[in-house]
C-alpha cells in the first residue's frame, strides 16, 4: 500500500501549497483518480513510476478519491530521465510547449502505461480508458522549465548533453553545426 498523507480539511487537489517552494522556479503537482473500479495500490505504481515517489496525499473531492504528489522540480527527476531512455525528448518538449497557458504547464500521461514504467502522453479525456495521470507544473519561466525537463536533441543526443561533451555538434546560438 502506498504511503499516503490524508490533507488538512478543505485541501483541494490542486491548489499548490506555497508556489514559492519548488525548485528551478516551480511547484510541481502530479495526481491521478483512483476509480471504483481500480486498486489504490496500482494507481499509486503507475504515478510513482513516473516520480519515483512513494509519498501520496489522498484528496477527496465529492465521492471521487485522488492522489496528489507536490514538490518542485526533482519530483521530475525520474521522468526526465524516462523521457530521455524513451528518446522521446522532442515529442514531449512539442507537447509541453503547446500546453503552456501563463505561468503553467500541464501535460497527461496515459495511467496504464505508466504502470509499466513507459510514457505515453495523451489528452486530458477519452484517450486513457481509466483517465490520465495529469502533470501541473507551475513556474514563472515554462519555457526554461521544460528546456530542463525535454531539452531539443540534435541526431537524437539531449543538447545539454553534446554541450557538457564538449561537441562541435552545438553552438551557442541552438542550433547544430557541422563537424
Amino acid at each position: 500500500m502506498p504511503k499516503t498523507v490524508d490533507p488538512p480539511a478543505g485541501a483541494t487537489g490542486s491548489a499548490p501549497a506555497g508556489a514559492a517552494n519548488g525548485e528551478k522556479g516551480g511547484v510541481v503537482i502530479v495526481e491521478a483518480e483512483v476509480n471504483p473500479t481500480e486498486d489504490e495500490a496500482k494507481v499509486a505504481k503507475a504515478i510513482a513510476a513516473m516520480t519515483g515517489s512513494g509519498e501520496f496525499r489522498r484528496v477527496k473531492q465529492g465521492n471521487k478519491l485522488f492522489l496528489v504528489q507536490e514538490g518542485g522540480a526533482p519530483l521530475l527527476g525520474q521522468f526526465r530521465a524516462l523521457l530521455r531512455r524513451e528518446r522521446i525528448l522532442d515529442a514531449a518538449r512539442k507537447i509541453m510547449l503547446h500546453n503552456i497557458e501563463g505561468d503553467r504547464i500541464m501535460f497527461w500521461i496515459n495511467k496504464q502505461v505508466a504502470t509499466v514504467e513507459h510514457i505515453s502522453f495523451c489528452r486530458p479525456e477519452g484517450e486513457s480508458p481509466l483517465g490520465p495521470i495529469t502533470f501541473t507544473i507551475l513556474t514563472p519561466d515554462p519555457n526554461s522549465f521544460i528546456e530542463w525537463l525535454a531539452t531539443r536533441t540534435v541526431d537524437g543526443i539531449p543538447v545539454d548533453e553534446l554541450c557538457q561533451s564538449g561537441s562541435r555538434r552545438y553552438a551557442h546560438s541552438g542550433r547544430p553545426t557541422k563537424d
